[in-house]
């Protein structure tokens, strides 16, 4: 809805309908918010479906609050800078992660590990501390990624807004911009884990899964899931997983060196528990590497030892977004899931945006794997 706006005569300010969080833990309120004017660079999309994703849980003590979540957005273009070139009003897009385009590593092709990824996507700001939306007349905190998709309407860069072509429901397009983007760009892309390279992956949740499907595209042999909820091990196994190991029963690296004599290639933690990583490390074969998605105990320091990697001579490796360029990988796995060969959609269970708490919830407690808005 445009209306016309307090701040100029004249001027019309653009009006979404946002999901606030005031407080940590607390609950997210639909409430009314203004965005900015659009920069050179900038593009403004209506939203039509957001995923959630557990970064938008453990971010919350990140930004001051109040502040507008959601970092997996799609939707349609509705208005494009002066200085947007390659999309135009009545794209449909998928909005992905931010990066500056101009430091080192953006520009040797990897904008994943861009000099101002921290600030870009956690600050809660543009990169030049301005300020993108306004709640009663007071700037709060939101381009979270930037773009905040919890809102019917986002801001987003055109350098992370990715045109699609392929008639596709929103609520397979939003989620494909960083959980499920992450878990299948690190067997992939990050470590190139080979055909007939054996696999353990901690964790079967959307990250973890993505990255079981990944593995069976390749012809990663075996693909070990290793969870503690024996329905999403089920999943694993019809997703592509040879093997599950049900880490509640215990011995679990004794097991998985029962299926992998030597140890594993490779392996995959994606669930941020201590014992997970421990496990992930020391089921490594000499050599071997483990891929970490996130870190036990999120920004706190505790007992580990990097003995086990050391000693195996292995590698201890941290996945950042996939390694991916979404504008290229986003489209890869699209096509992937049209050949039948990446079910991602397996793992969605939408809501409607009324029913945000309910979703998060949802994603807490691990009844949904992938929980989707859906605006409309």
């Amino acid at each position: 809805m445009l209306r016309t706006g307090p701040r100029y005569k004249n001027e019309m300010t653009t009006t979404a309908t946002a999901a606030v969080l005031h407080e940590a833990g607390g609950e997210f309120r639909l409430q009314d918010v203004a965005l900015d004017d659009l920069r050179a660079d900038e593009v403004r999309v209506r939203i039509e479906a957001s995923g959630i994703c557990h970064t938008d849980i453990s971010s919350e003590d990140l930004l001051p609050l109040p502040a507008v979540f959601g970092h997996e957005g799609a939707g349609i273009v509705e208005e494009i800078g002066s200085g947007v070139s390659d999309l135009k009003t009545g794209d449909r897009v998928i909005i992905s992660y931010s990066f500056c385009n101009h430091c080192p590593n953006c520009d040797a092709g990897r904008p994943y590990i861009c000099d101002s990824a921290i600030q870009s996507n956690f600050g809660g700001t543009r990169l030049d501390g301005t300020h993108t939306t306004t709640l009663d007349g007071t700037a709060i905190s939101a381009a979270f990624f930037q773009q905040s998709s919890f809102a019917t309407r986002s801001i987003t860069q055109a350098r992370n807004t990715v045109k699609v072509t392929h008639d596709m429901g929103p609520e397979l397009l939003a989620p494909l911009g960083c959980g499920i983007m992450t878990g299948a760009g690190a067997i992939l892309n990050t470590m190139k884990v080979p055909a007939g390279a054996s696999l353990v992956v901690f964790g079967a949740g959307a990250v973890g899964l993505s990255a079981i499907m990944a593995a069976r595209i390749v012809g990663v042999n075996p693909i070990i899931a290793v969870d503690i909820v024996e329905p999403r091990l089920e999943l694993a196994r019809e997703l592509g997983a040879t093997h599950s190991i049900n880490a509640s029963a215990g011995e679990t690296v004794d097991r998985i060196m029962a299926l992998c004599p030597r140890g594993a290639a490779f392996s995959f933690e994606t669930s941020g528990v201590e014992s997970a990583l421990n496990d992930a490390i020391d089921c490594l074969a000499m050599g071997g590497k483990c891929g970490m998605v996130t870190v036990p105990h999120y920004g706190e320091k505790y007992s580990f030892t990097p003995y086990g990697v050391f000693v195996k001579a292995a590698t201890l490796e941290g996945v950042f977004l996939g390694s991916a360029v979404p504008n290229t990988f986003l489209k890869q796995l699209i096509d992937f899931h049209r050949q039948g060969m990446f079910p991602y959609h397996r793992m969605i269970k939408t809501y409607p945006f009324n029913d945000i708490n309910h979703a998060i919830a949802d994603a807490k407690s691990g009844h949904a794997i992938k929980p989707v808005l859906l605006m409309d």
